[in-house]
């Protein structure tokens, strides 16, 4: 059904004309009517209920299904994904209302073989270990109760930046960078500010908020941020400044300025904190009854990412999660959100990034995002441009049988 994912043929053809009509719009720029013919094939056969969405078991599965046209219009074909993933994304960013905010993470595709572009021994948070695979970063536009992807970058090691042959044999372009998991999320917002889409608060884990370039890189783009850090992360609790030091008598070199005290540790911190600063906050009403737990919050001055000749970083949000049965906090985050900003909306938030999780599990498990078995850069762009119209199609329907039951907001 809808809500689980994949659709059975009669599903399918009760919203065979909005899909049509959906498809038509999507599809537009891929070209020729075959193209958009093939590509149609594909996203019906990613939404028909079955284990495998490997393009044979797909192929089948659809009426009139040609194995070799769909690997073709996958693989080969040279239609450009960007702008089919352009005009997904100013649509839903119309439709599904309100977005509140925009979600980087990335996700693992176990995958055997060393030939598969991108493919190497890294770590994958979706594995919870070091393995074989592939890792893509994406950008998800997310609501209280929603979230899609937008965009979507390969994440390439530099095992295979440095090596030339390797990058022909897959169809990577010609000198592409390496460039790290947090350069590529700033590229894919890049992306969505270029599109015209609006600004919205940006929500990470502390792979992206552990690094200060990834936190001005938002900051340069004029956008609020609430994302996960290390408790190891050093913050100042005053505002501090450098001190510039007495010049030196006679030769030598002129002394630097330096800062007096030592910065303090997140977890150092939180446990100095007194009982008073932490209140239980409930976010949202789960499935399993209410989500809550304990927190504080306070303005901080991060003491890491300092340029010698730059001005000290600005003071930021730092929001913790104690709950209450464990022996030390679980969670931090930094955020920009204004100083005036509620604690139980600077929790809600942060926790709104786990929207995210959902979305991987229902891309994979119900669409096959990780099924493809094609080992080219061009095929991989493809299929997850077609997985995400496939998932974005399913969150329209969710959304219009919904339609009747009043939702508010708070966030706004």
């Amino acid at each position: 059904s809808v809500d689980s994912g994949g659709m059975n043929a009669r599903e399918l053809q009760a919203c065979a004309d909005r899909l049509e009509k959906f498809l038509m719009t999507m599809l537009a720029s891929v070209g020729r009517a075959e193209r958009r013919h093939h590509g149609s094939q594909y996203v019906q056969g990613l939404l028909l209920d079955g284990e495998r969405k490997s393009i044979e078991p797909l192929a089948a599965r659809v009426p009139g299904g040609n194995v070799q046209a769909l690997q073709q219009f996958v693989g080969q074909s040279p239609w450009a994904w960007e702008p089919v993933r352009r005009v997904l994304a100013q649509h839903l960013e119309e439709k599904v209302l309100p977005t509140v905010a925009w979600i980087i993470d990335d996700t693992g595709f176990a995958k055997q073989g060393r030939e598969s572009v991108g493919v190497a021994r890294q770590y994958s948070g979706t594995l919870g270990k070091v393995g074989n695979c592939q890792v893509a970063v994406g950008v998800h536009l997310a609501t209280e109760a929603e979230s899609a992807p937008l965009d979507w970058a390969l994440y390439l090691p530099q095992a295979w930046t440095e090596d030339a042959k390797r990058c022909r044999k897959a169809g990577i372009p010609d000198s592409t960078p390496f460039r790290t998991k947090s350069e590529l999320a700033l590229e894919l917002i890049d992306h969505l500010l270029d599109w015209g889409l609006s600004r919205q608060v940006v929500l990470a884990d502390a792979g992206y908020g552990n690094s200060a370039d990834f936190r001005q890189g938002l900051v340069d783009r004029r956008l609020h941020y609430a994302v996960g850090v290390e408790s190891s992360t050093a913050v100042w609790v005053k505002p501090t400044q450098r001190v510039q030091p007495r010049p030196r008598a006679g030769r030598g070199r002129p002394r630097r300025p330096y800062y007096r005290g030592q910065p303090t540790a997140l977890r150092e911190l939180a446990s100095a904190l007194s009982s008073q600063a932490w209140r239980q906050v409930t976010w949202r009403q789960g499935t399993q009854g209410p989500q809550r737990s304990r927190f504080a919050a306070c303005r901080v001055q991060p003491a890491h990412g300092h340029v010698r000749d730059e001005p000290e970083l600005a003071q930021l949000w730092l929001l913790i999660e104690w709950p209450r049965e464990a022996e030390a906090p679980t969670k931090y985050w930094l955020s920009n959100l204004p100083e005036g900003i509620s604690l139980r909306r600077l929790v809600r938030w942060a926790k709104l990034r786990w929207r995210v999780e959902q979305n991987y599990q229902q891309l994979k498990e119900e669409l096959g995002m990780d099924h493809y078995e094609g080992r080219g850069w061009q095929g991989w762009h493809h299929h997850v441009t077609l997985v995400s119209l496939a998932y974005a199609f399913l969150l329209l329907e969710r959304q219009r049988l919904k339609k009747n039951s009043a939702f508010d907001s708070d966030f706004a």
